[in-house]
């Protein structure tokens, strides 16, 4: 039977019956059967097939392979005939398995019922964790969630249960986390709608964050397409030791690469330092290598990875990827597209920001920093936890900390929040004792979920517009994210050197030199945390709160009110009309940094994300007009009026007027909301056209029928106006690498000519004329 016509059929089964390729893959595989998850039985690891994969591209490339060339290599749907060149060519794949957080499913699973599929063709699953919002304390802000997000919540539940994903109630942790304490293992390739699903990267997988119509290309069974990443190796040499952290590791790697350096790589940590790093600490350097644009992040199969899937429950896995410990490796020899040496003995701890997680300081530099610049001293609120620092070792060693101030009669001067990563967290924190330190120490244990570092944060301590400094342990702090205030100074740093400034309750103060002074006028020192990298005894699992879909739920019924303002069934999109797209209006010319916050915020308008008409009325309202170096304040150039920009798309929405974004460098960067892609679509955009895209953004802007367009010279951004009006044409002979032309015409009547490039690919160029990648899948149901 040749391996051809196994896919045929497997792509049949998932597309007519929802079986899981991987289930008729084990089939074949007669030696060895070791579950992926102790929640799916029937899922198995198939390293047979993926040693098989291998095997064929190393005899076709002829040279050694990094690992993260091999586990992607790995999962190719035709490994013998697909052409691979690093950052040119487009694979396609065949992920294992999708993961999907709340906010982002809401739209995954609408355009998955709108697919009319009958159910998810690989193991999937839900994850409630981004619509708890941190007001009191844990439990009382789960329960409200509960309350005010239950037609959310039963809507994700039921449409799991009906198309068969595995749902993690609100309350069971961060997608991440749990992703690592139950799914991840060596060698699997997940993609997950969140763009700190590389986390998974600190257990040897393949982790990449992706838009909703990704996922749903994945769960229907259809290969996912990736461009060819490069790989930038990062050697680590010495040990970790003192205040420096595993987060110390990527806040280095980031001042060195910026937050567009890694955009279109994978990073590869490898080297002897490797082995000093425990399992949970190489997780969040993977998990904040999104801030730099990284496709993903990988380290290689070592004993802490084994030791952390033994102590998880997963021995079999272990003892599984140690028989094929050679296919988690990179092969001596292979070569890396750029490589940064990070002596881990001489690693200093480094705390980043404000405002960009790429401004990296020595902790011992940032007090003189921030007086030199005007940045607030006084820490107002120190946070720790979040999907990058919430693990067994990270709350041990801030419990250590904690303990020293006690025993010293002293507790935070700034307010002090703490966040687990999962329910299994929560629950050991609080049989071994770290919870209860934490807590005295004047801590406050919030919700097992994102909370404060996604905005999900009922601040009431200063006024918006006040400024003020917070330090998180955390990973992205654009303006305004965490706590929708502008003026909040946020700094990313580790969870002990948190802790340390909540204590001391100043960025002046340097944990490795500086003097507290208790109570009782006595000057101390605080000795270096230290912690258990996992629990001397089991994980304490904690309430149960996963929901396993049944077998059959083709009878089951998934309602979504029309008159509901959280949900929203899809209507398709438009298909393109044949012809260049004339006379565009420019909606807005953006001026600097956008992120997808900027585009889609997050915070209170998390609620609507499974309601894209009501969610579209944030469109745009961070970015800085160019015009007026205004936030969501643009001329409605069919009107003269000044008015928001939700606003003004919807009248030139209303009068059929399309329209134009403009931007900067690293558009998009950040979340991996694909939101940020719906918006503009459904409010009547046709193309954003910028110096340069972050990945995650570009393609879902594909997926949604746009057109991401850069300017071949980046200087023309200077030659639009925010009264132009551009047509693009070439869209007849629309080719992959055949660059586009937009035509300018300036209100003086004037009018000049520039090219614009595109990373457009046959496949995707078809999204287009279709209208979208959900439209043009339906056409091949046909």
């Amino acid at each position: 039977m040749s391996r051809y016509y196994i896919y045929f059929i497997i792509i049949v089964l998932a597309l007519g019956q929802g079986a899981r390729r991987f289930h008729v893959a084990a089939a074949l595989n007669a030696k060895a059967k070791v579950s992926m998850s102790r929640f799916e039985p029937n899922s198995y690891i198939n390293y047979d097939m993926l040693r098989s994969n291998i095997d064929i591209v190393r005899k076709r490339l002829n040279r050694p392979l990094t690992l993260s060339e091999k586990i992607v290599y790995g999962h190719l749907d035709d490994p013998a005939g697909q052409e691979i060149v690093r950052g040119r060519t487009y694979l396609r794949l065949r992920p294992d398995r999708v993961a999907m957080q709340d906010a982002t499913a809401q739209m995954a699973m609408l355009q998955f019922i709108s697919s009319g599929l009958p159910k998810v063709a690989v193991p999937s699953t839900i994850h409630c964790d981004h619509l708890i919002e941190a007001q009191i304390g844990g439990a009382q802000d789960l329960q409200r969630a509960k309350e005010v997000n239950h037609e959310v919540y039963n809507f994700l539940a039921s449409a799991g249960a009906k198309y068969g994903v595995g749902f993690w109630k609100p309350g069971s942790g961060i997608i991440h986390q749990i992703i690592l304490e139950n799914y991840a293992y060596p060698g699997v390739m997940l993609i997950g709608t969140d763009s700190h699903t590389p986390n998974g990267g600190g257990l040897g997988c393949i982790c990449i964050g992706v838009g909703g119509a990704d996922a749903v290309d994945v769960m229907a069974g259809i290969p996912w397409e990736l461009k060819c990443p490069n790989v930038i190796g990062v050697k680590l040499t010495g040990t970790l030791s003192g205040w420096t952290s595993p987060k110390d590791v990527i806040l280095k790697v980031a001042g060195i690469l910026t937050v567009k350096g890694g955009t279109g790589a994978i990073v590869e940590y490898h080297g002897p330092g490797v082995d000093s790093i425990s399992c949970t600490g190489m997780a969040t350097i993977c998990n904040m290598g999104a801030e730099i644009g990284a496709t993903t992040s990988v380290f290689p199969f070592n004993h802490r990875m084994k030791t952390y899937l033994e102590k998880t429950g997963r021995g079999e896995i272990a003892a599984l990827a140690n028989e094929n410990q050679d296919l988690l490796v990179p092969d001596s020899g292979c070569h890396y597209d750029q490589i940064i040496e990070i002596n881990l003995s001489e690693l200093k701890p480094h705390i980043n920001g404000p405002f960009t997680p790429d401004l990296a300081h020595p902790v011992s530099d940032i007090g003189s920093v921030a007086e030199k610049n005007g940045w607030p001293l006084d820490v107002k609120v120190g946070l720790i936890g979040s999907c990058t620092n919430s693990s067994y070792e990270d709350m041990g060693r801030a419990a250590s900390l904690a303990k020293q101030a006690l025993d010293k009669g002293l507790k935070c001067k700034a307010q002090f929040t703490v966040t687990p990563g999962s329910e299994q967290i929560r629950a050991t924190i609080e049989r071994d004792g770290y919870a209860k330190l934490l807590r005295d120490v004047g801590g406050v244990v919030l919700a097992n979920a994102c909370g404060p570092c996604i905005g999900q944060w009922d601040r009431r301590d200063v006024k918006k517009g006040e400024k003020n400094t917070i330090v998180t342990s955390f990973n992205r702090n654009f303006t305004a994210r965490n706590d929708a205030n502008p003026a909040t100074h946020a700094f990313v740093t580790s969870p002990e050197i948190v802790t340390a400034l909540a204590i001391a309750g100043t960025l002046k103060f340097n944990p490795e030199t500086d003097f507290l002074t208790a109570p009782n006028g006595e000057k101390f020192k605080l000795v270096p945390p230290t912690g258990d990298e996992l629990p001397a005894r089991d994980f304490d699992p904690g309430q149960d709160t996963y929901q396993h879909p049944p077998p059959d739920g083709s009878g089951l019924k998934v309602d979504v009110n029309p008159q509901s303002n959280r949900l929203q069934l899809l209507e398709p999109f438009d298909r393109w009309s044949g012809n260049d797209l004339e006379d565009l209006r420019v909606l807005i010319k953006v001026k600097g940094k956008c992120t997808t916050d900027h585009i889609s915020a997050a915070g209170p308008w998390l609620k609507f994300r499974g309601h894209l008409d009501n969610i579209s009325n944030n469109l745009l309202i961070g970015a800085v007009n160019i015009e007026n170096d205004a936030v969501n304040k643009i001329r409605n150039l069919l009107t003269g009026e000044f008015g928001g920009v939700p606003d003004v798309a919807r009248h030139y929405k209303k009068h059929n007027v399309s329209w134009v974004v403009v931007g900067d460098e690293n558009y998009g960067e950040g979340s991996s909301r694909e939101h940020a892609a719906l918006e503009p679509r459904h409010l009547g955009g046709r193309a954003i056209i910028v110096k340069s895209f972050a990945r995650i953004h570009e393609t879902n802007l594909k997926k949604q029928g746009l057109l991401p367009l850069t300017f071949s010279n980046p200087a023309d951004y200077d030659k639009i106006r925010p009264d132009d009006k551009i047509s693009i044409v070439g869209l007849k002979s629309f080719a992959p690498g055949k660059p586009l032309k937009a035509v300018i015409k300036h209100s003086d009547g004037s009018s000049e000519t520039i090219e614009l490039n595109h990373t457009f690919n046959e496949t995707q160029i078809e999204w287009f004329q279709a209208g979208s990648a959900l439209n043009r899948m339906k056409a091949l149901q046909k």
